[in-house]
């Protein structure tokens, strides 16, 4: 298994928002300076990973590590051979900070919430990144991430991925009955990787313009 810490990138203030269900006032914008500042320095960066070799036939999926069933991921992943699946939290700061504020400020204890998930979403953002620049020199590019739950891929695939990775010793995520991660701000998710010579790449890296591309199987077409 391999255990990375991800830089995060700056905070989408509208996702944050939009998270929350908010629109932008100034009040809205002092709260939100306000529970930035008190999350500095409370948030982890932790990403578990490995890779592996997958089969698909009819839908059904074999990983080197488990097998499942999902006509969904069949499709998002149609011509990967190998990926990776990784597990990524942003710790317990972040949980602790929306417990304390629960009852004394419902609306800072919600605007957490939105950090959090801004957070979480941000680090997983990145994490594909770094894997696109690890695995670029071999001729793989990612082409999405997947989690549990999404589409019709068992959740129950939790218990399985969080063991395999040994997730708990290495960063710190649990999973209960309910198959409810701690922390909370905690993602698994599977990335497919393709041949990048089967494919172009998408029109930032390669120079292509899609617009006028004639490609019908491109996997990024617009």
């Amino acid at each position: 298994m391999k255990l990375v810490k991800i830089d995060f990138t700056d905070i989408d203030r509208g996702e944050v928002l939009r998270y929350a269900c908010s629109k932008e006032t100034d009040e809205i914008n002092k709260l939100l300076d306000e529970c930035i500042e008190e999350m500095e320095g409370n948030l982890n960066s932790d990403v578990v990973y490995e890779d592996f070799y997958m089969e698909e036939k009819d839908s059904e999926i074999n990983f080197s590590f488990t097998k499942t069933h999902s006509e969904s991921l069949a499709k998002s992943f149609s011509g990967c051979g190998v990926g990776v699946v990784f597990a990524a939290t942003i710790g317990l700061g972040i949980d602790r900070l929306i417990e304390k504020y629960n009852k004394v400020s419902p609306s800072k204890a919600l605007m957490f919430q939105a950090l959090g998930t801004e957070r979480i979403e941000n680090l997983c953002d990145n994490f594909q990144k770094y894997i696109s620049s690890q695995y670029a020199g071999i001729g793989l590019i990612p082409v999405g991430r997947f989690s549990p739950g999404y589409g019709d891929l068992d959740l129950n695939l939790q218990k399985v991925i969080l063991p395999y990775l040994e997730a708990e010793k290495r960063i710190g995520i649990t999973l209960n009955d309910s198959l409810l991660m701690t922390p909370s701000k905690s993602v698994t998710a599977f990335i497919g990787l393709k041949d990048i010579f089967r494919t172009f790449e998408v029109e930032e890296q390669c120079g292509h313009d899609c617009h006028s591309c004639s490609s019908e199987d491109c996997l990024y077409r617009k």
